[in-house]
């Protein structure tokens, strides 16, 4: 299987490497769920996908309420597999 691998920068500037698990939409939006490429014992990382102002899809950090939230709902999914 081939990894989707995108690059994120973040506010200093320091470009970050990631493996995009999936894309999950849910009542409360739409979720990209990545794992860190370089280090992924670090956990997974969950940000919200919105759009700009030209259109183009954007990746939010999200609060820790709102990663709780999106966890439950993910590990729910998950055991429906």
């Amino acid at each position: 299987m081939e990894e989707n691998i995108i690059t994120l920068v973040d506010e200093a500037g320091e470009e970050h490497e990631f493996v995009l698990l999936e894309i999950v939409e849910i009542e409360e939006g739409i979720y990209a769920v990545l794992l860190p490429h370089e280090d992924p014992e670090e956990g997974v990382v969950v940000l919200r996908v919105e759009k700009d102002s030209e259109g183009q899809d954007v990746l939010i950090s999200i609060d820790d309420e709102e990663f709780e939230k999106v966890s439950e709902i993910l590990e729910a999914l998950d055991e429906d597999d």
